[in-house]
């Protein structure tokens, strides 16, 4: 009996002292502190940021704000939303200022000069001594006076450099007040290199993918998905835990020049694949949120497609969009229907980025990011979205010109700053694009106090802080921001992910004709393919690219393919390379000068074109820097900037006879296709592979599957008749071979490919 009660006994306390041991272990890396919870989160911390670690039931836990207690917020086994309440009552409202802004962009390292320029310890980089990858003055002081947050990274010199470059900002945070860790976000990176060649073990900065206007043409939100989810861990890999993206406005209006970046024009299309693409960057592992998860902005709300005549919000010739059809109810399904009903445990997109345009007749004439009508009553009011509304890049800046890249601040021009900040705030906005200075959003606070009361206010900057932290937490940040700089050069770039992304590539490129199945070609025919001349440009930066001839694809990756020959008499066939036409953005000062109103077409043809069909009177229009309403353009005429392209293709038609001639064009938007498609056997179209991708199908090694996700119209009338804001309303061009370049409409080895894509969207 004795012996049974000693067991007893030793039984019960083997168990209390299991209970009460340490549940973890620590590893020092390089750099940081790594702790490892057993059964429980992984935490990082730096040694020299002041930060301790505080052990309850055995488990280890930060004591960011270094008080000695374990405080709600740093107790990794609540959930982010009791977190974020308990961090956010704590903090003061400059804490809560910091919090709602959102860095201008950041290079690492930064410029010497102009756009993205930073200094180091006083001097510009070059000359400073300073590595790649060390804070500049600039970013310590908006971290520790203006206690910024949220960084946008932009061009970064290696995936190595901004893992060490993030470990320094966030041990540099950390040390301060409560230790909030630093949220990066960039906008989209995984572009091409056409030039780049591809093989199955490469690796490089980051992995390739057709942009979304190329994954959009697959017509596979499953796709969008994978790459979601491959672009999520390159991401986290490099310390970035919110994307700028994706850009899910419907691309109604053939004309705008950020169709490129859009899923096309069809609601139906564009909301499965902006689900998709959310979800795959939300959820960790297909599950919940964690390490591997990406905060997902989705813009811009309403849907930033419908500008008038095409041109874009970024310039004050662009403020407005316009709703002819009165039809914004398919600009925000992509929004209600996409990215807030995701498949995935996240179930919603985090954050939201309204775009610059004055939306009219839906609320208070100014821009989306101030109307309330937008913000408060339908997208937060109707729709209960609840997460992260920033605004778009500079939109509380002074502005002193249509066509000046400065501030976007339309409808509320004649403002201060400051009151500008209030009116956003007032309107549900919860933090600031492209702001480092913490000033006006505390000048906003006090007019928010003068109009209601302390309180109020003060419940007002908590709710936002609240969201804000939301994300952060999700993420896992305030468990572990930290990198190891080894994994990251093996994950970003690695083998398998730079493979999904030149086998989206594939999958990408749309084979609009193919007379007399010229296609495939047989490898190691003689090709003839002449350079290409680009016009000198100038870009919105102000930065001048000066006329040069070269040529279109890859010498050597062609030559791999084919026989490369000078003499046209020699080839086979040519293949010619060329761009969608490029006739500007809609406004010319020289225009305005000459005592007009400054506004001249967009064209989607290379001939010069004259707006004969255009709208005798505007939509919109009212800018305070204008002395008129009326925007139009009818009868004003405008030159392409690469008219040249459509010579190439019906010169060199001339010089090969009766020999094929295989066109490739890269395209941004839609394009008229009556000045060159009789020049051309076989018409390839894509929006940004590899030269290697575009070989491998003309040669046969890929079949073509891809289709349009827009049309492709018959003349610029049709251009000119259709509404801003309605999807798949003009014309489609019909070619020689009576194939119809309608959206959905894509051929391949057989013929015109019908298959269950287009019996589900079209």
């Amino acid at each position: 009996m004795i012996e049974k009660k000693l067991f007893l006994v030793l039984l019960i306390s083997g168990v209390f002292l299991t209970s009460c041991s340490k549940k973890f272990t620590t590893e020092q890396k390089e750099g940081y502190v790594q702790v490892s919870n057993r059964d429980g989160s992984t935490l990082g911390y730096h040694p020299e940021s002041g930060v301790k670690l505080l052990t309850v039931d055995g488990y280890a836990f930060k004591d960011m704000n270094k008080n000695g207690t374990l405080d709600s917020y740093e107790d990794w086994r609540l959930s982010a939303d009791v977190r974020a309440n308990d961090l956010a009552t704590k903090l003061t409202l400059v804490d809560i200022g910091g919090l709602m802004l959102y860095s201008s962009h950041q290079s690492i390292p930064g410029a010497s000069s102009g756009f993205g320029s930073s200094n180091y310890n006083g001097k510009p980089f070059g000359e400073s001594g300073a590595l790649a990858s060390d804070l500049s003055d600039e970013q310590k002081k908006f971290l520790k006076d203006d206690h910024l947050r949220h960084v946008l990274i932009t061009r970064v010199e290696t995936p190595s450099t901004v893992a060490q470059w993030n470990n320094n900002a966030q041990a540099f945070a950390e040390g301060l007040d409560f230790g909030i860790p630093v949220n990066t976000s960039s906008d989209p990176r995984h572009g091409t290199d056409s030039y780049a060649e591809f093989n199955a073990g490469a690796g490089g900065a980051i992995s390739m993918w057709p942009g979304t206007l190329g994954i959009a043409a697959t017509f596979d939100p499953t796709l969008m998905q994978q790459f979601g989810e491959i672009a999520s861990k390159e991401y986290r890999a490099l310390g970035i835990a919110t994307a700028l993206s994706p850009q899910i406005d419907l691309a109604t209006e053939p004309r705008w020049s950020r169709f490129d970046g859009t899923m096309g024009e069809d609601p139906d299309l564009a909301t499965d694949l902006a689900r998709a693409y959310v979800d795959g960057f939300q959820s960790t592992n297909g599950g919940d949120w964690g390490f591997e998860s990406v905060n997902a902005m989705v813009k811009h709300w309403p849907g930033g497609g419908p500008e008038e005549g095409g041109r874009d919000g970024h310039f004050g010739y662009g403020a407005y969009a316009v709703y002819p059809g009165k039809n914004i109810k398919d600009h925000i399904q992509p929004f209600t229907q996409g990215a807030f009903k995701l498949e995935g445990a996240t179930k919603m997109a985090s954050a939201v980025m309204p775009y610059y345009t004055i939306s009219t007749g839906e609320g208070e004439a100014v821009g989306n990011g101030f109307n309330k009508y937008l913000i408060t009553d339908v997208l937060r009011g109707e729709y209960g979205y609840d997460g992260v509304l920033c605004t778009d890049w500079g939109i509380t800046r002074d502005v002193s010109a249509m066509d000046k890249f400065e501030g976007k601040s339309w409808g509320v021009e004649t403002m201060s700053v400051a009151e500008r900040h209030y009116k956003a705030i007032e309107a549900g906005m919860d933090q600031f694009g492209g702001n480092n200075a913490l000033g006006p959003i505390l000048e906003a606070y006090k007019m928010g106090v003068a109009e209601h009361d302390e309180d109020q206010m003060r419940k007002r900057f908590e709710t936002s802080a609240v969201r804000l932290l939301k994300n952060i937490f999700r993420t896992g940040l305030f468990e572990n921001p930290y990198l190891d700089v080894a994994e990251t050069e093996k994950i970003v770039g690695k083998a398998e992910y730079m493979q999904a992304g030149y086998d989206a590539q594939l999958r990408s490129v749309i084979l609009l004709k193919n007379q007399g199945k010229a296609l495939p070609l047989k490898e190691k025919q003689k090709v003839y393919f002449p350079k290409r001349y680009i016009a000198t440009s100038t870009n919105w930066k102000g930065e001048v690219t000066p006329e040069k001839t070269e040529y279109p694809f890859n010498i050597e990756v062609v030559s791999k393919y084919f026989e490369v020959v000078e003499n046209p008499k020699e080839a086979d066939f040519a293949l010619v390379g060329i761009k969608s036409p490029d006739s500007g953005v809609g406004y010319d000062r020289a225009d305005l000068e000459k005592g007009s109103n400054g506004y001249v077409p967009i064209s989607l043809q290379y001939e010069s074109y004259t707006a004969k069909d255009a709208r005798e009177t505007s939509l919109a229009g009212g800018s305070p820097l204008e002395d008129f309403i009326n925007r139009t353009y009818q009868g004003k005429t405008v030159k392409t900037n690469n008219t040249t392209d459509m010579k190439l293709v019906n010169e060199t038609k001339a010089k090969m006879g009766d020999k094929p001639v295989i066109v490739i064009i890269h395209v941004s938007k839609p394009m008229i296709f009556s000045e060159i498609e009789s020049s051309a056997s076989s018409i390839l179209v894509h929006m940004g592979v590899q030269d290697q991708a575009l070989m491998e199908i003309i040669s046969g090694a890929t079949e073509p599957s891809a289709l349009l996700p827009f049309q492709m119209p018959a003349d610029m009338t049709t251009v000119e008749k259709q509404f801003e804001d309605v999807p798949r309303d003009m014309k489609p061009y019909v070619d020689f071979d009576g194939n119809i370049y309608d959206f959905a409409f894509g051929l391949n080895w057989n013929g015109v490919i019908s298959d269950e894509r287009v019996a589900a969207y079209k």
